[in-house]
């Protein structure tokens, strides 16, 4: 049928040619023709390399949202409306946040990121589309000239989308995919249920990293190191980067991993800082700690993998304030997670180390998931513990835990009082849910957490926490 079809074209577009040439009429390339949409539907955007969704990331209704590409679901944030600009050029704008896809800060340049934006009709919003072979198409913007591209042709969930010269390669190609209502699909998607920040790190002014602002892209350690410390403030991970020691993290900085990048030998230093993002990075054999956060506020770990390395994956100490550690998946690591480092600095750190554990996987981890030490309340819900080794949670030296709505799978000892020489801190246990282990050691009152948030059922928590947790 594909043959018949192209040779149909061929047989018609030659005999136009004739007639052209026989009425003395000089014959010029005519632009593709843009497929057909119904303005008033929405549609899921299918890639034809990947097969995955176009999406907005993390659920955002924010402006500066990421797009990316998702394993198909049909939620709200795949669903995506044509806006008639008239012309032939339309805005698309998503079903669950109302803005529109934006190619950002105006780029002209191969690269240039898709965002979402509030809807301006302004020309980086509008695009056209550009028939492609199998009913699919291509959206140019008419900014820039360049197509909606999945980066670097990934096939990974959670790859970015940018935009690109238009070579009509498959990783441009979309397929326009009607749906109906648009109502929350009743197969849970794989994607975080969530929605942005909760816990710590969304007090005391909230946490935003570098923003909207400029992405610098790095892909050695010198332009890493450079990156981090300076005054770019996204830095965009690309590739594996081997260093080694700890990278000092900058102020107002978000560090954000690119489908597949990975960080071995060193671990990021984030000291005497505050408003930091680390997101979709993947870290293995560090030297000393993957993250250190000290004497540092606001800051948010979010959607990392940890293999093993020497000390902590993620450690909180000497004063550090309002952070939050979700949907990380921690693959292994003896001495995991550490809040607070000594029993002897409590005029630092009384009143302080407020930390949100959540959604995070505590996969074959040892111990400190996390261990405490003055930081009250310290909030862990909603994490799956599978076969960890020595212990879950520890509270020891005036911290206070509230462990709440977390799976503990194959894992002894979930949670106790005391550790080492150090003694018993508070601990409350509530909604947990058991399989081959049993509830801990609970003891004392712990003090209210302050912010909203929304607690899964516990016993989903296993299949939403293993499908949503880690880098992309």
């Amino acid at each position: 049928m594909r043959i018949q079809k192209k040779t149909r074209r061929f047989v018609a577009a030659v005999a136009a040619g004739i007639t052209l040439a026989l009425a003395g009429v000089t014959l010029a390339a005519l632009p593709a023709q843009a497929a057909t949409v119904d303005t008033s539907a929405w549609y899921v955007l299918v890639n034809r390399q990947s097969a995955k969704a176009l999406e907005v990331r993390d659920f955002s209704t924010a402006d500066g949202g990421m797009i990316q590409q998702w394993t198909r679901n049909d939620g709200n944030w795949q669903q995506f409306k044509f806006v008639d600009s008239g012309s032939g050029w339309y805005r698309l704008q998503n079903r669950h946040s109302g803005k529109v896809l934006d190619v950002w800060g105006w780029s002209t340049a191969d690269g240039g990121e898709i965002r979402q934006y509030t809807d301006a009709n302004a020309a980086n919003q509008r695009f056209k589309l550009v028939d492609s072979e199998g009913g699919r198409v291509r959206l140019v913007n008419q900014n820039s000239g360049k197509a909606v591209t999945v980066t670097d042709r990934s096939t990974a969930d959670g790859a970015t989308i940018t935009q690109l010269t238009e070579k009509n390669q498959y990783n441009q190609q979309w397929e326009l995919v009607k749906v109906g209502s648009g109502t929350t699909p009743t197969t849970p998607p794989t994607t975080p249920p969530a929605t942005g920040l909760v816990g710590w790190a969304s007090q005391n002014g909230g946490t935003t990293g570098g923003g909207s602002g400029a992405t610098t892209t790095v892909t050695s350690s010198s332009a890493l190191s450079s990156a981090l410390s300076g005054s770019a403030p996204v830095v965009r991970v690309q590739g594996t980067i081997s260093c080694s020691g700890m990278l000092t993290v900058a102020s107002n900085k978000t560090v954000l991993g690119a489908s597949g990048a990975k960080i071995v030998g060193c671990g990021l230093n984030i000291k005497n800082a505050k408003n930091v993002i680390v997101r979709n990075l993947t870290f293995d054999d560090w030297d000393d700690d993957a993250i250190n956060i000290e004497t540092s506020t606001n800051i948010w770990i979010d959607r990392n993998t940890f293999l093993t390395g020497y000390d902590g994956s993620v450690d909180t100490k000497r004063g550090s304030d309002y952070v939050t550690i979700s949907w990380n998946h921690f693959d292994g690591q003896d001495k995991n997670s550490l809040v607070g480092h000594s029993d002897d600095n409590g005029s630092q750190d009384r009143g302080k180390l407020r930390v949100t554990y959540h959604h995070n996987w505590f996969d074959g981890t040892n111990q400190r998931n996390p261990r405490v030490r003055f930081g009250n309340p310290v909030h862990v819900f909603n994490n799956l513990y599978s076969s960890v080794g020595s212990y879950g949670v520890a509270s020891t030296m005036e911290g206070g835990v509230l462990v709440e709505g977390n799976y503990f799978e194959n894992t002894d000892d979930t949670y106790h009082l005391g550790e080492g020489s150090s003694p018993a801190g508070t601990l409350v246990a509530r909604n947990n849910h058991f399989v081959n282990s049993s509830a801990g050691q609970t003891g004392g009152s712990v003090k209210a957490v302050t912010y909203s948030y929304t607690l899964d059922t516990a016993s989903s928590v296993k299949s939403i926490v293993s499908a949503g947790a880690g880098a992309r």
